[in-house]
């Protein structure tokens, strides 16, 4: 590995390179004021408790009022965890996101009156205020989105109950993250000559990457061990995720806990079991994966330890930021002048945090600000930096586009959509890169990495997703989820999914320990229909011509206007079929026919 940098203090790192979040408030004082104005219309929002059936003019005061209040939610939570972000260890910033956080819930609290006093309202009396107030027509999908949950919606108080329960919610997702982000501490990893290298869950992808087997195999082991002696706590905290779910999907009298949670983004349940078993049916282009990956690494035997190794050395991979700004911009030509009008500003205008810095929140994201998007990045000159530029970046246009066309009440996208356009610019950058060049080791080593992007967002995201899914069914049939169970189900869904070339090491089956994602409520499905979809609109893009494009935009501008299933299909992609996942995976395939062939 290459000697690590050194890691420079926030005020070493040039001002054209951080974000501008003055753009958001021009100092703290600006923020604490708009802080007291939020409490201030939280008082007053709690004020319309029991009179929105009073009048046309009381009901749209309520909600134009409510979405102001959101507004400045919104803006306010930006700037302090923006601010917060730029170096964790300041106090003044954790105070205020944990001041926001607190005020979100009471902002929850104080309108929980709203879904009951709307749903007791028949759609006779909400026509007549249709007719009445005819602005009050632009909130009718809102609404009706409302009516539609009618059976899952309880009384005021007990809506109040659930919402002050919402904290409560959130323990076990808080535990894991104190937990394994900063009380676990994890013996050096040891390379093949004897060199130690520090060892965290921000390290551990990074050495797993390593061409040295030694330092892989170390980093492996030491992470498993150190987690293996966490196992019980661990497994009681994933158990009380599963089970608080459990407890809110029976509360609302949903039947399950996936049902629930897919019914807030109106998908289908069809969509989740639709991806399962799809992959499930292309398991042979996995373990066909999986063979050609221990052909190339030249290895008897392939551990879990080297799934993450190059398949390709040898090609010069440093990659400056500025060149990687230009080669994005021009991978997403195919979109047209004014998607890279927006790209354009977002490079140029301060809306990146590009490098890293100590006390930085380490990882990539996208918040879509109203002011404009911002990102954050921990850039480091390499190619999988670039690819993550391009993700995000895809984030920020799907924001800006959806702030600028959609009123307030429509501007949020679901996250079934979110990865959808992160993902397409991805593939539009690979489909640009594999186009510049005929040097076959070059192209063997972009390949390689489109490869890795299949693996871990389709194959992998869905085996999370497969193993959600059996733990909420086991806890829904009275089952208890220890260690010893978690292991079990997870190492069985690892063979299965790697296949018989794969030798499945026995620690691999703690990896359910460390995973965040099983803290979000059935989340990781989305990451693989997204990718799904993204290569399918890639591919629309690149040969559907101007229609195709402007469908895309079109999507991209719709916010939640639409179900997303609705959504994905004007852009030209049916994801209530199998048929999106089936063609990328049918892709996966070709990928691997071309890796083999320059690589015989």
């Amino acid at each position: 590995m290459s000697k690590q940098k050194s890691i420079p203090q926030r005020d070493a790192i040039p001002q054209e390179y951080t974000w501008n979040t003055a753009d958001l408030y021009p100092t703290d004082e600006a923020w604490k004021e708009e802080f007291q104005t939020l409490k201030s219309l939280t008082q007053k929002l709690e004020g319309y408790a029991g009179r929105l059936g009073e009048s046309a003019q009381t009901l749209y005061d309520f909600v134009t009022l409510e979405q102001q209040a959101g507004e400045m939610l919104s803006k306010l939570m930006d700037y302090a965890q923006r601010k917060s972000d730029e170096d964790t260890r300041v106090a003044t910033y954790q105070a205020m996101v944990g001041q926001i956080s607190t005020q979100y819930v009471e902002l929850v609290r104080a309108t929980a009156f709203e879904v009951p006093e709307l749903l007791a309202l028949p759609e006779e009396r909400l026509e007549e205020f249709y007719a009445q107030l005819p602005e009050l027509t632009l909130y009718r999908r809102y609404f009706h989105n409302i009516q539609r949950r009618r059976p899952h919606t309880l009384s005021q108080a007990e809506e109040q109950l659930l919402a002050a329960a919402g904290e409560l919610s959130q323990a076990p997702d808080d535990i894991f993250s104190k937990l394994t982000d900063a009380d676990l501490t994890f013996p050096d990893a040891v390379d093949s000559q004897g060199q130690t290298h520090p060892l965290s869950n921000g390290s551990y992808t990074l050495l797993m990457s390593s061409p040295d087997r030694a330092l892989r195999k170390s980093a492996f082991e030491n992470l498993y061990s150190v987690y293996g002696g966490m196992k019980n706590t661990l497994a009681a905290t994933l158990a009380a995720q599963v089970k608080q779910l459990q407890f809110f999907s029976k509360a609302r009298r949903y039947p399950s806990a996936l049902a629930a949670s897919l019914d807030g983004t109106h998908v289908p349940e069809e969509v989740y079991h639709n991806l399962i078993s799809t992959v499930r049916a292309n398991l042979d282009k996995m373990h066909r994966y999986v063979r050609l990956r221990k052909k190339l690494l030249g290895v008897d035997e392939l551990h879990m330890y080297d799934v993450y190794a190059p398949m390709v050395s040898g090609v010069e991979a440093e990659i400056p930021y500025e060149q990687a700004k230009e080669t994005v911009y021009q991978a997403v030509a195919p979109l047209g002048a004014e998607y890279q009008a927006i790209i354009r500003q977002a490079l140029d205008n301060r809306w990146i945090d590009v490098y890293e810095n100590v006390g930085k929140r380490s990882g990539g994201y996208m918040s879509g600000a109203l002011v404009h998007p911002y990102i954050l990045l921990n850039y480091q000159d390499d190619l999988d930096s670039m690819f993550t530029l391009a993700h995000e970046l895809g984030h920020a246009v799907h924001s800006y586009l959806s702030n600028r066309t959609q009123p307030t009440v429509y501007r949020d996208y679901v996250i079934f959509v979110a990865e959808v356009a992160s993902t397409c610019n991805e593939a539009l950058l690979m489909e640009h890169l594999l186009k510049q060049t005929d040097d076959k080791r070059r192209r063997a080593w972009l390949i390689n990495h489109f490869l890795e992007q299949f693996k871990g967002t389709l194959y992998r995201q869905t085996m999370f997703a497969e193993f959600e899914l059996r733990m909420g069914e086991l806890v829904a049939q009275g089952e208890t989820l220890t260690e010893e169970l978690l292991c079990r189900e997870y190492k069985a869904l690892n063979e299965a999914y790697f296949g018989p070339d794969m030798v499945s090491d026995p620690r691999i089956a703690l990896e359910w320990s460390r995973i965040p994602h099983f803290y979000y409520n059935y989340y990781v499905f989305q990451y693989a229909t997204g990718y799904s979809a993204a290569i399918a609109l890639a591919n629309r893009i690149l040969t559907g011509g101007p229609q195709a494009v402007q469908d895309y935009l079109t999507f991209l501008s719709g916010g939640c206007s639409q179900d997303p299933i609705d959504l994905l299909k004007g852009a030209g992609v049916d994801m209530a079929s199998p048929q999106p996942i089936q063609d990328a995976l049918d892709q996966f395939g070709r990928l691997l026919d071309e890796m083999e062939e320059l690589m015989a």
